[in-house]
């Protein structure tokens, strides 16, 4: 659908955000302006991340000696004691002890134990969303949030402005008239495009839910029809995780360029077949989601906290928020949070730790693939060095310009001996990632620039063997619902298709 924009003001022009040819003109009409951000004034901190000190990546040189110190201790170190090691040498929020997480996959699980957890609420329930929207899946959560409010729990809902733009503000609003608090993060008007110019792409891409102080869930999935039946999934699909000003995507109402197919034109086939009778834009989503018991629950409480304090402009301080919290498993966890604009990327700086001490495999599935240098450079290292290096990414996508994007990596990727992968049947939306079985990340950040520099990010990083091999079966799982791109099926890409890849490669620090 194309956009009329000699009608239509910049605002609206990046609110609609709707087809292939106007994030194009989008994009264009930005790039010839003085207010195109600084991309270095970002990237100085990151560009190279292997830093001297605590706050990047650590090199192998790094590693060694804290392998060594720690091999002095225990001359029977294991691999998740590497990994251990590694994590404790990084900065941001502690490694915590005494764990128990839960992997949920896809909406009906998910939201089965969000809405029991609500439900049971006795306290305090705080909800962050990128996507919160007015459909059944939202009317169920809005209805849980609303009787716990009128029975005298404190409940607070943040959503974002971009992320939430196809939900009507009366919809929050009658929210907000039954005693929930209610917050928009960096609400996106005409008013605050022309003020804040780019800082309007700075998003809270978070999906979090905390209750009582002691539950806590985060991962890829947010409030939407898409998870559910087909025929839910196909009437909700107004935005997506990459509808956000300035990029390409999102789709109203039914399949979008982007969801034309395998990219590499090859006949071979999916071991398994999810809905093969139903169109592929109208079946659910593929997605997970942790949840987190223990000590780190206060780390995610006081996340949500310092969130609410930039969108709401309220300082939260009751006690009652962090209670003291008892050890529930054996896990050890890491959360892993990143704002917009701030130094470094905490999972991208742990990942490519990780990645970059791999002694045997390296498993990635993420739904939008525009990798950094670093994160580059990482996954070749491993693969040259005789790791098993595996991605699963989308064969088809709500964002035709990311798609593009993402296959213009395939083909060095596929010479540097790493192996791609695409998931078929369905909208694979899941953040992701194991290392060695043991060092394992769930949460709400993409590797794409707009994790990287203007999104709000949420990632828990669980270093576990048992939580390691339900995360196994899960890939595998996957892997049989995907396709290996080979050599020979990227060869016969057409033309066209890399004129494409060539024009979004362009774009890519800007999606």
């Amino acid at each position: 659908m194309a956009l009329d924009s000699s009608s239509s003001t910049p605002a609206q022009l990046l609110r609609r955000g709707l087809g292939l040819a106007a994030r194009f003109i989008v994009l264009a009409a930005v790039a010839g302006c003085a207010s195109v951000p600084d991309l270095d004034r970002y990237m100085l901190r990151t560009q190279s991340v292997r830093i001297e000190g605590a706050k990047g990546t650590l090199s192998r040189a790094q590693s060694e000696k804290i392998l060594a110190d720690l091999k002095k201790r225990s001359p029977d170190t294991g691999v998740l004691d590497v990994h251990v090691a590694i994590e404790e040498a990084l900065s941001g929020h502690p490694l915590s002890v005494g764990n128990h997480a839960t992997i949920l996959e896809d909406g009906k699980e998910t939201y089965a134990q969000m809405l029991a957890a609500i439900r049971g609420a006795r306290s305090s329930v705080h909800m962050e969303m990128y996507i919160f929207e007015d459909d059944e899946v939202g009317q169920a959560f809005a209805q849980a949030l609303e009787e716990r409010a009128k029975n005298g729990v404190t409940v607070r809902l943040m959503y974002d402005s971009a992320g939430s733009h196809g939900t009507k503000k009366e919809f929050f609003q009658a929210i907000a008239d039954t005693g929930v608090h209610v917050a928009e993060y960096n609400p996106l008007t005409a008013e605050q495009f022309l003020k804040k110019g780019f800082d309007v792409q700075r998003r809270d891409h978070r999906k979090v839910l905390v209750v009582d102080g002691r539950i806590a869930f985060l991962g890829g999935i947010n409030i939407s029809g898409v998870y559910g039946s087909a025929r839910s999934a196909s009437r909700s699909r107004k935005t997506s995780d990459s509808a956000v000003p300035g990029a390409g995507g999102g789709t109203s109402g039914g399949s979008s360029a982007g969801s034309s197919g395998s990219s590499s034109g090859g006949s071979s086939k999916p071991v398994n077949h999810e809905g093969a009778d139903v169109p592929f834009e109208e079946r659910p989503w593929r997605d997970l989601q942790v949840k987190l018991e223990g000590p780190v629950v206060g780390e995610v409480q006081q996340a949500f906290i310092d969130q609410w304090a930039k969108a709401a402009k309220e300082k939260l301080d009751d006690p009652k928020l962090m209670p003291k919290l008892e050890p529930r498993g054996n896990e050890v966890v890491r959360l892993l949070e990143s704002s917009a604009g701030e130094e470094p990327n905490r999972l991208y700086v742990a990942l490519v730790s990780a990645i970059d001490n791999a002694s045997t495999e390296v498993l990635v599935m993420n739904a939008y693939f525009i990798p950094h240098p670093d994160l580059m450079d990482a996954l070749k290292r491993a693969a040259g060095r005789g790791v098993d290096v595996r991605l699963i990414l989308p064969s088809q996508s709500d964002s035709a310009m990311l798609l593009y994007a993402a296959h213009s990596y395939y083909g060095e990727m596929i010479d540097a001996g790493i192996k791609v992968y695409e998931r078929q049947s369905r909208f694979l939306h899941a953040k992701s990632a194991m290392v060695d079985g043991v060092w394992c990340t769930i949460g709400s950040t993409n590797l794409d620039w707009r994790s990287l520099v203007y999104n709000d990010e949420l990632n828990a990083v669980v270093l576990s063997p048992e939580f390691g091999k339900q995360l196994r079966a899960i890939f595998d799982d996957d892997f049989k619902n995907s396709k290996l791109i080979t050599a020979e099926d990227w060869a016969k890409r057409p033309i066209t298709n890399r004129i494409k890849e060539a024009g979004a490669r362009v774009w890519a620090k800007l999606l």
